[in-house]
């Protein structure tokens, strides 16, 4: 009988301040508001919501001396509820069932004190049945606090809210009943066989008789057995070669008991079963005695709108987005989800880390850490129990963790030792354990590649490596993520890890003018600790549309690698890196592209490997290209036929192999390039701004004249046969930075590499030629802050292409100055240039460290598409491996391209630098997207190198060196032509 919906609700901000004796029956509660349940205090109108990562949320009230919690300011509700239990529960168990209650929760019924339960993510259960009389009419009421004694456990990174978030429910059982299953599968032969072990426990069962059928998934009985119950019943089932349960292969059997008294059926419970074995050996984890690879990303449960309360369709709506993105596991960061999300995983498939509700993170990993504390050990034995005694009949859950960032003591070696003597089929994980005895697993968070590796490679481990949080996937990230699964493939003992992490916790709410955001720590009251946007470290944002490197994670997770082993033939070695399952549900789709467009195309419709084979496909229809052209041959690997989340067509993988190198245009062919018509006013000669206030130099040719400031040796004016191109008022001039990303912010480098935000140009000369039949202009600077001399060389030939070239030469010690954000030049174009079209990676967002997953091709896009809305505005849109890039009017068609001698990288947003720029202080401003105003222009940036994003962490690591732009000597070069479409 749900009790969900509306219940009699009054909000105390001080606890102190709850009404008294609000429980009894006759209490007046018509004033009272109605409050759903379940529901969040703070998100329906009572109360701040309170971010913090490390730390607890009365930081800036007072300090932490558990198990003591102050009164003020802590948030108390009461509720009432008036409900008629049916009249046939007369004679039966009637329990109460409360998903989850943050942070404590105390129940009355009819004026009597019923319990009290804490651990705010396992399940709340109280028999009722002394004080309910089914057939009338029933008053429950129910407290609960925003802090307790327990929350001290319970400082985990994420939304610190206040209220009841899962189902609540009453259900009835018949006196005599089946009070425990617990069923442990197993598999032997080999793995061929399985062995289901079961083990019955009875409340007022004797004389009792369990009847045990187990049933295929087509329902077909396998096994059937009656077992007199008593108080216990153990038996062992051997099953001949059933369907194993995998993540790749989600086969459930389903197990249903009847409990009878002589022919009478009390009652009838079902449990599904997977048979599968989980091991450790030789420093691996093995399920079903294959090596696997944990492809794996954390989940909080959270809600945009419902903050903890999380629906089912939400739930489902994340698993297929796991399965759509190659995702194989999750932890379920900190504590035991929601019941309904394990069903969730048996059934589609995914390998579960199941979590304990434990984290102190907040009293240190030290000597105040309360892991070594006697008073508590309790707790951490009470809290380990929850998890595991509640979640054990899960096929999904392949490893335990004790819990999270609670420092390492005899508390957490004692909850090892009773997990595994409960559930030795499971391994324990514990990651503050790190190499000690408390776990079976090295799980040790966000390690740099090099310790990976020189893990991996030792003799005398006994632990794989399985990393329980990496990949810090915050703002705009995942830069170097395919480094870590080099390493993965390459070393047997790291088995891969898991993403901090799956989606952004922001909150949907609006800001002071009344425009949609995603609110993060901070936003909500004056005074509430904070930890600010640090929880929106997400692959997804939070109304669970993919972020840009979502793609860069689905590629290196998938399982279908390609070998071109002969271009001239196209043969390919196809392997299917799923370790049990087949490739006879996918089709292999391939293109050949000519300089971006395509030239072929062809569909391979069976290409059926087993699983951990290689086979040898030629690609029928592919002829090798003659003719000149960078030729590029992409594969795509598509689903058939539907399968389960995942519908026919989805792509599950692909791969592109460069055939021939793209010809680049050459500077000194351009400047020989022949007019089109005869040129007109050829010669460089000093002229006037139109306003007359500012000298400059105008270059003419047929179709282009440029006009360059001579106070900065900007190129501030260009027009295209009378149309100008650059916006009135700004320069085509050097860029060097970008703003700054969450990563940039953690590891301070808007301040390190600071200098090179606004650095000073000293002009120190401006030179006017002629060269040839081109127009020539060289400006030289002086800039003092990194003691460098910089070059700008402008060249117009005869056709109207404005040559752009930078030299950057240093006059210092290379060690003495910081590496650049970006190295290139930016300029800003009236907004009617509003489209791009080209050549290079895309059609997504791709970094230096992050453009595996683009591929090559020719794109058309909006400007305004451009912008990834990250929950907090930062550098994005860039596109490398650029060979022509246009930006055009989509309604006249007129525009601009830019080539380049080389590979550039481009981008073009409606938003200045200085619009995603935080400043030196990222906390000092509290930016959303949702804040920002397009401007009525576009802003172009190009650039021979942006450097890259980094992923290690998001609070001290920088991208990888291979991706930094070194003080050093640097030239660039581009080309500008008019009317590009």
């Amino acid at each position: 009988m749900t009790l969900e919906g509306k219940w009699k609700f009054k909000f105390s901000k001080n606890h102190n301040e709850a009404p008294a004796n609000f429980y009894l029956v006759n209490f007046d509660d018509s004033e009272w508001e109605d409050f759903p349940v379940p529901g969040i205090f703070e998100l329906n109108g009572h109360g701040d919501a309170t971010y913090k990562n490390v730390g607890y949320a009365w930081a800036t009230q007072f300090k932490s001396n558990p198990p003591y919690v102050e009164e003020k300011n802590n948030y108390t509700g009461c509720y009432r509820k008036k409900i008629t239990v049916p009249d046939n529960w007369k004679g039966d168990k009637i329990y109460l069932h409360v998903g989850s209650a943050t942070s404590n929760l105390s129940i009355w019924v009819n004026g009597k004190f019923v319990g009290y339960s804490e651990d705010s993510k396992s399940a709340a259960e109280f028999d009722l049945t002394p004080y309910l009389t089914p057939g009338k009419k029933n008053l429950i009421a129910m407290q609960v606090m925003r802090w307790c004694d327990g929350s001290y456990f319970e400082d985990q990174d994420f939304w610190r809210l206040t209220g009841l978030a899962r189902e609540v429910y009453l259900y009835a059982r018949p006196q005599s009943h089946i009070s425990d299953i617990f069923i442990t599968p197993d598999l032997c032969d080999n793995y061929t066989n399985g062995v289901l072990n079961i083990e019955l426990k009875g409340a007022n069962c004797k004389n009792k008789t369990a009847t045990l059928t187990l049933f295929d998934q087509k329902g077909a009985v396998v096994k059937s057995q009656d077992v007199p119950l008593g108080n216990t019943a153990k038996l062992a089932w051997k099953v001949y070669n059933p369907l194993k349960w995998t993540a790749e292969t989600p086969n459930l059997y389903k197990l249903r008991i009847d409990l009878k008294d002589g022919k009478k059926l009390l009652e009838c419970l079902e449990q599904n079963v997977g048979f599968r074995k989980i091991e450790i050996k030789d420093a691996q984890f093995l399920v079903n005695g294959q090596p696997i690879l944990i492809k794996g990303v954390n989940r909080h449960e959270v809600d945009p709108d419902g903050g903890y309360v999380v629906s089912v369709d939400r739930m489902l709506q994340d698993i297929r987005l796991m399965k759509e993105n190659n995702i194989n596991a999750v932890r379920t960061s900190h504590y035991p989800n929601d019941p309904r999300w394990y069903d969730l995983c048996d059934k589609y498939g995914l390998y579960v880390i199941a979590e304990a509700n434990i984290e102190t993170h907040g009293m240190g990993f030290g000597s105040s850490s309360l892991a070594n504390v006697p008073k508590y050990e309790q707790t951490h034995l009470e809290r380990n129990r929850n998890n595991t005694q509640i979640l054990k009949n899960h096929p999904c859950i392949v490893i335990w963790s004790l819990g999270n960032e609670a420092g390492y003591g005899v508390n957490f070696e004692k909850a090892y030792d009773m997990v595994k003597k409960y559930d030795s089929s499971r391994p324990v994980l514990y990651e503050r354990a790190l190499q000690n005895r408390g776990t079976d697993i090295y799980a040790e968070m966000y390690l740099p590649y090099d310790y990976c590796e020189a893990y991996a490679k030792r003799t005398d481990i006994t632990k794989p490596l399985i990393m329980c949080e990496y990949a810090h996937a915050m703002g705009n990230s995942e830069g170097g993520f395919g480094e870590y699964w080099d390493l993965v493939r390459k070393y047997p003992k790291f088995q891969g890890g898991f993403i901090w992490d799956f989606v952004d916790q922001g909150l949907r709410a609006k800001n002071k003018n009344g425009k949609d955001i995603y609110a993060y720590g901070g936003d909500f009251g004056r005074y509430p600790a904070s930890d600010h946007n640090f929880n929106c470290n997400g692959l997804f944002n939070p109304d669970r549309v993919a972020h840009p490197h979502v793609d860069e994670v689905k590629y290196f997770y998938q399982n279908i690698w390609t070998t071109l082993k002969d271009s001239a033939n196209a043969t390919l070695d196809i392997y299917n890196e799923n370790f049990f399952k087949s490739l006879n549900n996918i089709s292999l789709n391939w293109t050949l592209l000519c300089n971006g467009k395509q030239s072929a195309a062809g569909t391979i419709a069976d290409i059926d490997v087993a699983p951990q084979q290689h086979a040898s496909i030629q690609l029928e229809g592919y002829k090798r290209p003659t003719s000149a052209g960078e030729y590029v041959l992409q594969v795509e690997y598509r689903i058939k036929n539907d399968d389960q989340l995942l519908k026919a067509g989805h792509i599950v993988a692909k791969q592109e192999f460069v055939l021939s190198p793209y010809i680049y245009p050459s500077l000194e062919q351009v400047k020989l390039e022949m007019p089109v018509r005869p040129l007109t006013n050829s010669k460089v000669k000093p002229a006037v701004t139109k306003d007359e206030q500012l000298a400059c130099i105008i270059l003419n040719s047929a179709t282009t004249t440029v006009t360059i400031n001579k106070n900065t040796g900007f190129i501030d004016y260009i027009d295209v046969n009378g149309k100008p191109i650059l916006e009135d008022g700004y320069s085509l001039k050097p860029d060097f930075w970008r703003a700054p990303t969450d990563n940039d912010y953690g590891a301070s480098l808007q301040t390190k590499l600071g200098v090179w935000k606004n650095p000073t140009f000293n002009l120190k000369s401006l030179k006017s030629e002629n060269e040839g039949i081109c127009q020539k202009v060289v400006a030289q600077y002086d800039m003092p802050e990194v003691k460098a001399s910089l070059t700008l060389t402008y060249t117009l030939n005869s056709r109207g292409k404005i040559i752009v070239e930078e030299q950057f030469i240093p006059n210092d010690s290379l060690a003495k100055y910081p590496i650049m954000p970006r190295f290139g030049m930016t300029m800003v174009l009236p907004k009617d240039f509003n489209y791009i079209h080209y050549y290079g990676r895309g059609p997504i967002e791709n970094y230096w460290d992050r453009h595996t997953s683009t591929f090559l091709g020719e794109y058309t896009q909006s400007v305004s598409e451009q912008y990834s809305a990250y929950i907090r505005p930062q550098e994005c849109g860039n596109k490398t491996d650029v060979r022509w890039w246009s930006l055009y009017n989509d309604e006249t068609q007129e525009g601009i391209t830019i080539t380049a001698p080389n590979p550039i990288e481009m981008s073009a947003l409606n938003y200045e630098t200085e619009d995603l720029d935080g400043g030196p202080v990222k906390e000092a401003h509290q930016m959303h997207s949702g804040d920002l105003t397009p401007r009525p222009f576009t802003v172009v940036h190009i650039a021979q190198r942006q450097m890259g994003l980094g992923c290690i962490d998001s609070w001290g690591a920088w991208p990888l060196p291979q991706y930094r732009i070194k003080y050093g000597n640097h030239n660039f070069s581009f080309i500008i032509t008019p009317n590009a479409k």
